[in-house]
Formats: C-alpha cells, sequence, structure tokens
C-alpha cells in the first residue's frame, strides 16, 4: 500500500486523519504584535548570527571534509553536529516560505550543495561516522546520533517541499535517499536497533506523509515499537534515560532525558495517527497528562535534574534548580501539538501557549543572538557574562551565550519560530478553530471550494480583547471556534452581535452563515493574578508566582531599590498583585538580612525570617524579559509573609 502524498500545505505536521487539520504558512500570516516582532528577529538576526557560527565553528565545512576525503584534517563539533546544519536549513525553508527571502534562498542552496557532496553513493550521509579514520557506520547507536541526525535531514526536506515544492536544490531527493538507507538497513531484515536519541520516529512519518511512500512510516513504527526493550545500554542514568527500559505503550509517564522523551512522545502519536491505533494514541496521551500533572514547571518548562538532563520525581520541581532546557520546551510543543489535532482538545494548545510565551520564547535574547539552554526559575547569584568570541561550556550558564558547544537550542527555536504561523489555527468539517492569538490574517479554501478569510485584530497578551472579523461571504453555515484558555475559567466574555456572554474554559463556537464584516469579540481577565503550587511541590510550598494573561512574571534584581535582594522579599498575599505605570507590581515586606550563627529556629520562625519595615511595592518582569539588561538574580517562586 502506498500512502497518498500531503498536499503541499505549509505546515510541519499533515497528519492524514485525526480531529483536526492544521492550516499553514501559507494560509496564516501573523502580521504584528509579540510574535511577529520574534519572528522579525529570528529572520534579521538569528537565522545570519547561526549561519555565521556554525561556519566559524566548522560544522558545515566538516561536509567540505567528507566530500574531498580530506578527513585527516580533524572533523570539528560533537557526534551530532550535522544536526545543527539541517536545523539551520529546516529553519530557513520555513523563512523562505513565510517572506520569500532571496538572500535567504542563496544561502540555503549553498548550503545544500555542500550537504549533497558528502553523501554516499548508497544514501549513507554522516560527517562522523563511515568514512576513513572514523569508526564504522551505525558503530555507537547508544551515542552516535547518526539516526537523529538523519531526522533532522528529513524534516528539513519536509518544510522544503511544503513551502518550495517545485524547487530544484536537490534536498528533497537527498533526504529520500538517507531514508532509503535507513529502511535497508534497519528494517525487519536488518539491524535490531534503534537510536539512542529519538528523533527519526517522528522524521520516518513526517516523511512518508510528505513523500506519500508508506515504506517511512512502517520503518518509524517498528523504532517505536522496538523502544523499552533494553536494545540499549543500562548506563549510570539506567535504560530510563533513554526510554529504553519500558516499551511505549506501557509507560504511564514521561521520563529520563525531556528531549528524547518528547521526540518519542511526538514520533508515537504520528504513528498512532497514521496506523489508526488507538491502544498507542491512549498510551501517549495518558503520559502526557500525567506529566503535565506531575513534572511540569509554571512556566511549561519540563526537566528539573541537571545530571542528565531529565525530568525528575513526581512533584520533584525545584525551582533553583530547573533544568527545563529549551529544547526540551520545543519538544513539548511539537508533542501537545500533535495530541491536539488528534483530539481537539483545548487542554493541549492551552501547554502550547504557556510553553511558547514562558519558554521558547525566553531563551533567546533581545538581539536574537545570544541564548539560554536551560531557563531556571530561580537565580541566586548574579553570574558573569559569557565570553562572546568562544562557545559556552556552561549549559546552565547565568546569562544568556551566543553559542554552546551544544547548540542545539539556537536552531530548534530558530525553527519554531519561523514555523510559528502553522500552530495558529486549524480547519475541520464544521469549520475553523482558532487556538493561538495573533493580529494576522486567516485565508482557507475548504474542499466545497469556498473561501474563507478573517482577520485578527488584538494587543494580546498585552491586552485580552481578540477581535475576529468576518473579510469574506459564505452561503452556507460553518462554524468559529475559540479557545477560552484554562487560567481565563472565570470572567472570560463572547460578543456576538452585541450581545455579550459569559464563556469558560475549552472552546466557544458560534455557527452561522457569516457575512463579510461580522465580528466577534472575545475578552479575557487581564488583571494580574497569584498562582498557588500543589501542596507535594516541597520546593515551594509557602509560595506564589504572579501570572498575567499566558505570561508568568518574575522578581528580577535590577528592578529593586535600596539594596533589596530577591530573596529577602515576603509576598503579602492579603494585597492582591496590581497594575501600576504599566507594570505587575507586588507588595512584600523585607526579611532580616543579618548572618546568624545557625539558620534554624525552635517554636516561632527563626530571626532570619522575621519580616520587618513597611510594605514595599515591587515591581515584576514578565519571565520571558529577564537577564536582558545585565547580570542580575531573578525568581518566579516568592515566598509569603
Amino acid at each position: 500500500m502506498t500512502m497518498a502524498p500531503s498536499a503541499p500545505t505549509a505546515a510541519p505536521v499533515l497528519p492524514s486523519r485525526g480531529r483536526l487539520q492544521p492550516l499553514g504558512l501559507d494560509e496564516v500570516r501573523i502580521t504584528g504584535g509579540f510574535w511577529a516582532e520574534r519572528q522579525s528577529v529570528n529572520a534579521e538576526a538569528t537565522l545570519e548570527h547561526i549561519g555565521h557560527w556554525l561556519e566559524r565553528e566548522g560544522w558545515i565545512r566538516n561536509f567540505d571534509l567528507v566530500d574531498t576525503g580530506d578527513l585527516t584534517r580533524e572533523r570539528r563539533g560533537r557526534e551530532f553536529s550535522d544536526s545543527e546544519v539541517y536545523k539551520y536549513l529546516e529553519a530557513m525553508a520555513w523563512e523562505i516560505g513565510r517572506t520569500g527571502d532571496p538572500e535567504l534562498e542563496s544561502r540555503f542552496r549553498a548550503v545544500v550543495t555542500r550537504v549533497a557532496r558528502a553523501q554516499d553513493a548508497d544514501g549513507y550521509l554522516n560527517t562522523k561516522f563511515g568514512h576513513s579514520g572514523q569508526p564504522p557506520r551505525w558503530s555507537d547507536l547508544q551515542w552516535g546520533h547518526e539516526l537523529y541526525c538523519v531526522g533532522h535531514l528529513l524534516q528539513a526536506a519536509v518544510a522544503r517541499a511544503r513551502t518550495r515544492p517545485e524547487a530544484d536544490d536537490g534536498l528533497v531527493a537527498i533526504a529520500r535517499r538517507a531514508a532509503d538507507n535507513v529502511c535497508a538497513t534497519f528494517g525487519p531484515d536488518g539491524i535490531d536497533g534503534l537510536c539512542g536519541h529519538p528523533e527519526i520516529e517522528t522524521a520516518l512519518v513526517e516523511f512518508a506523509r510528505a513523500t506519500g511512500d508508506d515504506r517511512y512510516l512502517h520503518q518509524g513504527a517498528l523504532f517505536v515499537e522496538r523502544r523499552g526493550t533494553g536494545r540499549l545500554g543500562d548506563v549510570e542514568w539506567g535504560r530510563e534515560y533513554f526510554q529504553d527500559e519500558t516499551p511505549v505503550r506501557e509507560a504511564t509517564v514521561l521520563r529520563g532525558h525531556a528531549v528524547r522523551a518528547n521526540y518519542l512522545a511526538a514520533g508515537a502519536v504520528d504513528v498512532a495517527a497514521e496506523t489508526d491505533d488507538p491502544d498507542l494514541m491512549k498510551a501517549v496521551r495518558d503520559q502526557w497528562r500525567n506529566t503535565v500533572a506531575r513534572r511540569t514547571y509554571v512556566t511549561g518548562g519540563q526537566g528539573s535534574r541537571h545530571q542528565d538532563e531529565a525530568f525528575g520525581e513526581d512533584w520533584g520541581l525545584p525551582p533553583d534548580r530547573a533544568y527545563s532546557e529549551t529544547c526540551a520546551g520545543v519538544g513539548s510543543v511539537m508533542l501537545a501539538w500533535r495530541l491536539l489535532l488528534a483530539s481537539g482538545d483545548s487542554g493541549y494548545a492551552d501547554l502550547i501557549e504557556r510553553t511558547l510565551f514562558n519558554v521558547v520564547s525566553t531563551s533567546p535574547g533581545a538581539d536574537g543572538r545570544q541564548f539560554f539552554y536551560t531557563n531556571t526559575l530561580h537565580r541566586r547569584e548574579l553570574g558573569t557574562v559569557p565570553d562572546g568570541d568562544r562557545p559556552s561550556i556552561r549549559a546552565a550558564a547565568a546569562q544568556r551565550a551566543p553559542w554552546y558547544e551544544v547548540s542545539c537550542c539556537p536552531t530548534n527555536v530558530a525553527r519554531t519560530l519561523a514555523s510559528l504561523a502553522a500552530y495558529v489555527a486549524t480547519t475541520d468539517d464544521e469549520g475553523l478553530q482558532i487556538h493561538q492569538y495573533v493580529p494576522g490574517t486567516i485565508a482557507h479554501r475548504p474542499v466545497d471550494g469556498t473561501d474563507r478569510r478573517l482577520t485578527l485584530t488584538t494587543g494580546y497578551p498585552a491586552d485580552g480583547q481578540i477581535r475576529v472579523r468576518i473579510d469574506s461571504d459564505d452561503d452556507r453555515p460553518w462554524t468559529l471556534s475559540l479557545r477560552v484558555p484554562g487560567w481565563a475559567d472565570r470572567g472570560a466574555t463572547l460578543t456576538v452581535d452585541g450581545e455579550v456572554r459569559p464563556v469558560r474554559a475549552g472552546y466557544v463556537t458560534e455557527r452561522r452563515t457569516w457575512r463579510r464584516g461580522d465580528e466577534v469579540v472575545l475578552s479575557l481577565p487581564m488583571a494580574p493574578r497569584f498562582t498557588h503550587p500543589d501542596a507535594r511541590i516541597d520546593a515551594v510550598r509557602g509560595c506564589v508566582a504572579v501570572e498575567r494573561g499566558p505570561l508568568v512574571f518574575a522578581v528580577e534584581s535590577v528592578d529593586l531599590s535600596g539594596g533589596e535582594n530577591v530573596d529577602e522579599l515576603l509576598v503579602d498575599t492579603s494585597q492582591p498583585p496590581m497594575l501600576a505605570g504599566g507594570r505587575v507590581v507586588v507588595c512584600c515586606r523585607r526579611l532580616d538580612p543579618a548572618d546568624h550563627h545557625w539558620p534554624y529556629g525552635g517554636g516561632e520562625a527563626a530571626s532570619t525570617t522575621t519580616p520587618r519595615g513597611d510594605l514595599l511595592e515591587v515591581p515584576l518582569i514578565a519571565y520571558h524579559a529577564w537577564a536582558n539588561r545585565g547580570p542580575s538574580t531573578m525568581r518566579v517562586w516568592l515566598p509569603t509573609i
């Protein structure tokens, strides 16, 4: 059986079945506001910055060395550095699809040409293995990342096929030869193995969707079924690190390395969707639900263990030891989006929103040329500014760094921002669904040939009013669905034809025969609010966080006067957070900063935790914006009086 290739909608994920179908970059345009600004910085600064560092560090040049056979000259970069070149290509492909930038097109083609020259005749493509003076092909499946790199190559090719289907640059053909080599090598009669870092699974399924060749789907499914059966080694963190201790169908929660876990789960959802496997889909859905309920930070970040970049145990979410890798946030968005398409459940879109605003957008600095690898929720020391002339070796750097020895996060952020419009809206047989709120336009032509065009006007997340105007006429009724976030379950309203009605969390729908000029206004409550943690999260018991709309806020030391320390403030929760002068403000008292011989006491609280002085109005900053004003300390969870 051969799959029908998906139509070239410019979107990263196009399942052939599911509750919803995504609209792509060719149908949704982000024209202003928060995300348009970040897309602009991504296009104008970040992509050039990534290209500069890939050249400077020799990671693109590695392909040249394979081509010339001059491998006696040292290959540079980690074993997975090829993947950063492929993610760079993917980001450029989405950006070219979004803007048509001719200069970027030229850069894209130049890199593809260099990659093509390094491919072996049988389709194998890697700069670390398989050539003279190097380890043999597939000789280190546990750590070598060969299949992982092929996966990112396939995803770059999918982006190219869906944004420029008539392009003659050759990337899709390169990817097809590499995918054929994987199927021949690891199929039912080949090597009975799998990659230590999941990624090839979801890439193979999406490549099958794009090409119509179901061999790739079957190979992706085979890799998913092999996982969890002990084919990889038992390392110091256990096989759980690779998600190889329990089959995907039997696992109850995401565990181990957080990026690996999210990528594997995304691939499993892709396989379940294409093979119509409700048991596999339910298994991943249950894992997601338990992970969000017990192992996810208030920012949406995932991963609380530094030693193995991994999920910790249930409720083990220390803010000052939050690893919360940026790539895990990207993986979480990938997984939640697939589950949303499969089910239409608004909870997945809620987590996507939280993670985009508070993890993905936190990583890049305001200039788009420096990045957080990890995203702590509490910084106790100022730290130092990283050296801008060399890659940082510290993933948990106190400040954003321009590049890392492991620089997976800049390229992951770049490809996500470039393709962001594809996560805004979907369609089904009933109509259109809007999941994320941006100023922009939607133009969709369903299979019945009608023309549906909308304009979204909003200042979100600065304000909570989302105005949707219909810009086309239709002779038949259809349903417009708008997401009411979980945090807006009380106080949200919908206005239609001048009638205002309260709405609850989930999707609010309006079905009618729409006429040009019709408007719907969703109003979300935007007062700052205290958020209290589950009592089982020991690390933040007795603390509160502050949120406004989808944004998490933090206190940053550069905003404090009089020498206050972020760790010497207690919040008075009897005074709700408020807006003052355009800033979110909370009322606090100082702790006694004096040193004592012993930091514990009996009976009443120790004197070191006794508040003193008058109430202070302490301004907060949106968490995503912290650390843009030089070294600082910061905390999200604030202890209470």
